[in-house]
């Protein structure tokens, strides 16, 4: 079986035990930047501050919208009130 290299994407990476031992010091210890959590030297996972992951998301949500706009640009607007509403029975 060949062994697959797998890219890190962290400045900072500790074992899952040395996380254990101490999650504190491994935030502080990276200064805001995410930390690659690495369970038998294989990356797990990642852990970033809470304004980071807020921000990633408000990414994600922004990307998700514009992607939507892009899909919505084509349409044409509806003039015309849906039926039953009080502008179409007025």
């Amino acid at each position: 079986m060949e062994a697959r290299l797998q890219s890190i994407m962290a400045d900072v990476a500790v074992s899952v035990s040395e996380l254990k031992k101490s999650p504190t010091s491994v935030m502080n210890r990276a200064d805001g930047a995410p930390v690659a959590i690495l369970n038998h030297n294989r990356v797990m996972g990642y852990m970033v501050p809470p304004e980071t992951f807020e921000a990633m998301m408000d990414a994600i949500d922004d990307d998700v919208l514009a992607a939507i706009v892009k899909a919505r640009s084509g349409e044409v607007p509806c003039t015309e009130p849906p039926s039953g509403s009080p502008a179409a029975t007025a």
